[in-house]
């Protein structure tokens, strides 16, 4: 395997070369990066062959920095894995799990080691499309990825398929063969506190009622001050959801609010019957978490990494602020120096809980994929 990263301001002029061939070109983008389409048309000019994806986000990492305003490029060719993409169109949020059969669907094979997965990062029920995608591939298939981002501003996000910038869409790479390594791990590191609300209404993604009183109102009660500045201040206030005694609770972020319906949006499913608590940041712990994200990997993959992608949530940049690189120097110091690291800040994250458990949509989490051949 060969990487190549290097990232990229407004005045600067794509790579004309690389020194090899890449199989795949991944580009993660600045939504306040000027004329974006003719960066990427000149990289598809000059490396026609190659597949080229990515996605916008809410801050691009290169190696331990987080950045604004920029691409970040990572081209990388493999020795003996071959790869294929799948883009599938999102017609409504309701065909989330359509679009995830889709996926699998059209990258199904033999040797399927990996599928990777950068969808819209707005009109998705992330948790259905994760299910879509499991519910046809083979026993030892992993699942990772991320939806794209928008900063913190929750108005338009993008993908990108060859030159095609484009929303609505999921993107699937699957990577085949068996020399092929991949490690994971997700952890986020959010204390919960108050007391553990039943939700009473809802309907997939859309969350109505918790102890029988309007969701909307509720929550602002709880936020004060910030509740005005929502959706973006529910990032800071996230929720801690459990099913069942026997399953291990997940993370669920805020993407939209509805006034009239007193109801609250968010990235994945909010069952009836569920129970939830409010969370808050502690950044020792956040920090904490995505440095047991990074040894999650160890145990997963038995050899060093070549190139690492860090997916983190948006809600965690915004609460640490000027610390934000923290997180993934703690993941650079457990991967150590030979590991290429790239990714972005998202809108969610999809990864397995550890080893031989299924892929699952988290928010608020730093989540590693690590890649080796």
């Amino acid at each position: 395997m060969q990487v190549f990263q290097k990232s990229y301001k407004g005045s600067d002029l794509p790579p004309q070369s690389l020194g090899f061939d890449p199989a795949i070109i991944l580009l993660f983008i600045s939504p306040l990066y000027d004329n974006p389409q003719a960066f990427v048309d000149s990289i598809h000019k000059t490396f026609p062959n190659a597949t080229i994806t990515g996605c916008s986000t809410s801050g691009e990492i290169e190696n331990v920095s987080v950045l604004d305003e920029s691409i970040v490029l990572n081209a990388i060719s493999f020795d003996k894995t071959t790869h294929k993409l799948a883009e599938v169109t999102l017609d409504s949020v309701a065909n989330s799990y359509d679009a995830g059969l889709a996926i699998t669907e059209s990258l199904n094979s033999s040797d399927l080691r990996h599928i990777l997965v950068f969808s819209d990062g707005l009109n998705v029920n992330g948790a259905e499309l994760v299910k879509g995608i499991s519910q046809n591939i083979e026993k030892g298939v992993s699942v990772t990825g991320g939806l794209a981002g928008d900063g913190p501003d929750f108005n338009q996000t993008f993908t990108i398929n060859q030159n095609i910038l484009s929303d609505g869409k999921i993107i699937g790479i699957g990577l085949y063969g068996s020399e092929l390594k991949i490690g994971y791990g997700s952890k986020g590191g959010w204390d919960s506190f108050g007391i553990e609300r039943l939700v009473t209404k809802s309907k997939e993604n859309v969350l109505y009622e918790l102890d029988g009183k309007p969701a909307l109102a509720l929550y602002k009660s709880f936020l004060g001050e910030k509740a005005k500045d929502l959706p973006g201040s529910g990032l800071l206030f996230p929720l801690n959801m459990r099913i069942g005694e026997n399953q291990l609770p997940v993370v669920r972020t805020i993407l939209a609010v509805d006034e009239a319906t007193q109801s609250l949006t968010f990235a994945g499913n909010i069952p009836e019957g569920a129970y939830v608590r409010l969370m808050k940041a502690n950044i020792d712990r956040l920090i904490d978490g995505a440095e047991q994200s990074a040894e999650d990997t160890l145990k997963v993959l038995d050899t060093k990494s070549e190139f690492a992608l860090l997916i983190s949530c948006v809600g965690r940049r915004l609460v640490l602020k000027q610390m934000v690189e923290e997180e993934v120097e703690a993941v650079r110091s457990i991967l150590g120096d030979t590991t290429t690291i790239a990714g972005f800040y998202s809108y969610g994250e999809l990864a397995p809980f550890g080893k031989y458990s299924p892929c699952k949509l988290h928010n608020q989490t730093m989540t590693i994929t690590t890649f080796s051949e």
